[in-house]
């Protein structure tokens, strides 16, 4: 398997003194999703929870909805030319039946760590259809509740604390246990990561829970909710105007700025307990 951290040597200037030594940092690097041989896209992310990412990736793009509608996953062998394998190309076979991804999905340049959206053919790709609504989704939880979601996040990036460059994404149940965490250079894959691991372990739709981020909250993090049927998305940071649209419009409890006791809600408010108005 590919490593996650890797050591490079820096030049460190502190106060005007300068000296060298090693650094860990976060590692990069490209990998191919296919689907029954045929490559579909390129994303760059961090080795690890690659059978989740693809299978992430593929409901975020409406292809796959439940566990047994994959027939299999798989490392390509032979990826380089001395017949090593550099674990860099997933092949993910669909079970009989489930339609193959529609040509337009294919990406015709790299999904860059940041930018999980890049090479769409056209916006109208972009609202994905939903298998599940989460508008009438029961989930109701106390503000309180939320607080302590970022420290638990925190507390559970094990990779962040060598690197300090990685976010995370982690499901959450009403009741406030984490459900899973998974960490990757790009906020994107590691939601991914999260929904294929529900995928691959028979959860979906994932009522009742909520998925909370570090970074900010973009359109996209609100459609993958969507697609895997997550009724709340929180993040520490803002979210976009996009994101908001697409929260309301969908009835997603929509949170931002989730810091110590503070936090905006920005759609979906009644899933939270009556807070006093100011």
């Amino acid at each position: 398997m590919g490593r996650v951290t890797a050591r490079r040597r820096v030049l460190r200037m502190r106060d005007g003194v300068s000296t060298e030594r090693p650094d860990t940092l976060a590692v990069e690097e490209p990998m191919e999703i296919r689907v029954g041989g045929r490559a579909l896209t390129v994303t760059m992310r961090t080795p690890g929870h690659d059978f989740d990412l693809a299978a992430g990736f593929l409901v975020s793009e409406g292809v796959l909805h439940a566990a047994d509608e994959v027939a299999g996953i798989r490392y390509c062998a032979g990826a380089t030319a001395d017949g090593g394998n550099t674990y860099n190309v997933v092949d993910v076979s669909l079970a009989p039946g489930v339609a193959a991804p529609d040509a337009s999905l294919e990406r015709n340049f790299y999904t860059t760590s940041s930018c999980g959206l890049c090479g769409k053919a056209s916006l109208d790709a972009v609202r994905t259809s939903t298998a599940w609504s989460v508008a009438e989704d029961p989930l109701r939880i106390e503000p309180q509740a939320l607080t302590v979601l970022p420290d638990q996040l925190r507390a559970a990036q094990r990779v962040f604390d060598s690197t300090g460059g990685l976010h995370a994404a982690a499901l959450f149940s009403a009741d406030g246990e984490m459900l899973c965490l998974r960490e990757d250079v790009g906020r994107h894959n590691a939601v991914d990561k999260v929904i294929g691991h529900a995928l691959r372990s028979g959860l979906l739709p994932l009522r009742e829970t909520v998925l909370m981020v570090s970074g900010r909250a973009s359109f996209e993090l609100v459609q993958k909710a969507l697609m895997a049927g997550i009724p709340m998305l929180a993040a520490v940071s803002a979210p976009s105007s996009l994101a908001v649209d697409l929260a309301e419009d969908n009835g997603l409890t929509l949170v931002g700025f989730l810091r110590g006791a503070s936090m905006n809600v920005y759609a979906g408010a009644e899933r939270l307990q009556p807070l006093p108005v100011a």
